[in-house]
């Protein structure tokens, strides 16, 4: 058990180190803030030319040129959550909306040979006036002990098979929708957006030239992950279908990486600096406000410039297929931030997807209801995993195999 006092002494302790730790990030996030802010007196050309030879992790569209500012404000504002409500109902009426989202049982010690097994689930929601037509569905696969086994790294490595085999599943599911919906403009149907529950751009750990290097907070993916992306990006440009990757809490350091290309003295203090944190920051020397300061703000589409970017996310002009926008989602935390492939902004549909976004955000109450009608579809509880191992220990009694449930986990199973 955890002995409070003991806790509290030892954080009383080292109280000073936090206080001096706390001032200076301040001053960096601060500092990289008024950067950010300062770029609205300059036009989207003149920054890729003080960029030009770098990798500056970002570059602002010409959106910047046409609103003077890296934030776009959110005109809309109601009175009450029922006029919000309204306004959601308008936005997303007879517009299809989708997402997938899954989740996987883990092989353990219960089973002699290593078993694991994947659901994903998915949500269509064409917003019809009488709610019909909606679709929620999953799909489940079992990952063999062969395919566990002899994957590099054996039983050690099977944790990241199945990793991988639940990331194409929902990569697949995605997919499929944007080539349901090919053809949407002939039809005379509103834009359709899918929603992927991640980030659309991945780097390899090849790419980055860190072969050897640990995975850091979600920027180093091995290949077959970035192939799957490369692939779904592809398609949402070729059906014309947008597809947004949503992540809630994001730690990406592209705006960051931009400020200190642009700023040398920001870039040796800005390590522990991440994008949502200077757009939710206010000025300290000039008291400015946050750049997006209401719900409903966004940042101007900014074209992703990663270092090690892989040759599948560059279009044949050399241009990043995938762009991101962040988004103010909530009236107190940091921004969601969206990773947009860069045809949807080019199409002139930013705006009308960012609309149907913020309103899937009103009715899911600050998530979009997409993604959290998927999750739920999804999620396996304990309870879940228990009747998994039920129907193994059935399955290996039928069939005569070498394949035992250990007695402990037999006895649970039958007591429930």
């Amino acid at each position: 058990m955890l002995y409070r006092q003991h806790f509290l002494k030892a954080l009383q302790t080292r109280r000073e180190e936090f206080v001096a730790f706390e001032r200076a990030w301040r001053d960096e996030v601060s500092a990289g803030a008024r950067v950010l802010r300062g770029l609205g007196n300059r036009r989207a050309a003149e920054i890729d030319a003080m960029t030009r030879g770098s990798t500056p992790g970002a570059l602002p569209s010409e959106e910047l040129d046409r609103h003077n500012s890296m934030a776009v404000a959110f005109r809309e504002r109601w009175r009450s959550h029922e006029g919000a409500r309204g306004w959601a109902k308008d936005v997303l009426f007879e517009r299809t909306t989708f997402a997938a989202d899954g989740s996987q049982i883990l092989p353990g010690r219960e089973i002699s040979l290593p078993v694991a097994g994947v659901q994903v689930a998915w949500f269509e929601n064409p917003h019809t006036l009488d709610g019909r037509g909606y679709r929620k569905d999953a799909r489940f696969e079992v990952v063999t002990p062969k395919e566990l086994l002899e994957a590099d790294g054996g039983a050690a490595n099977a944790g990241a098979v199945v990793n991988l085999r639940r990331f194409h599943m929902e990569a697949q599911a995605v997919g499929e929708f944007l080539e349901s919906k090919r053809g949407w403009r002939e039809r005379g149907e509103r834009v359709p957006i899918a929603f992927f529950d991640g980030m659309l751009l991945l780097i390899t750990a090849v790419a980055s030239g860190r072969i050897n290097a640990k995975p850091e907070s979600d920027t180093l993916f091995p290949t077959a992950y970035v192939n799957d992306m490369a692939r779904l990006v592809r398609l949402s440009r070729d059906t014309q279908v947008p597809v947004v990757g949503y992540i809630d809490q994001s730690y990406a350091r592209d705006l960051v990486r931009l400020v200190s290309v642009l700023d040398k003295s920001h870039s040796k203090r800005a390590s522990g600096v991440y994008d949502a944190q200077l757009l939710r920051t206010a000025t300290t020397e000039d008291a400015e406000p946050p750049l997006l300061c209401a719900w409903g703000d966004r940042t101007v589409f900014c074209y992703c410039l990663r270092e090690g970017l892989p040759e599948d996310f560059i279009d044949e002009r050399g241009v990043p297929l995938v762009g991101f926008v962040y988004l103010q989602t909530t009236a107190e935390s940091t921004p969601a931030r969206l990773d947009v492939p860069t045809w949807v902004y080019e199409a002139g549909l930013l705006d009308e997807v960012m609309d149907a976004v913020r309103a899937e955000c009103v009715v899911g109450n600050g998530y979009p209801y997409a993604l959290e009608t998927a999750d739920a579809a999804a999620v396996i509880t304990s309870q879940d995993r228990e009747r998994f191992l039920h129907a193994m220990q059935e399955f290996a009694e039928e069939g005569g195999f070498a394949l035992r449930v250990s007695r402990k986990a037999v006895s649970k199973i039958h007591r429930r």
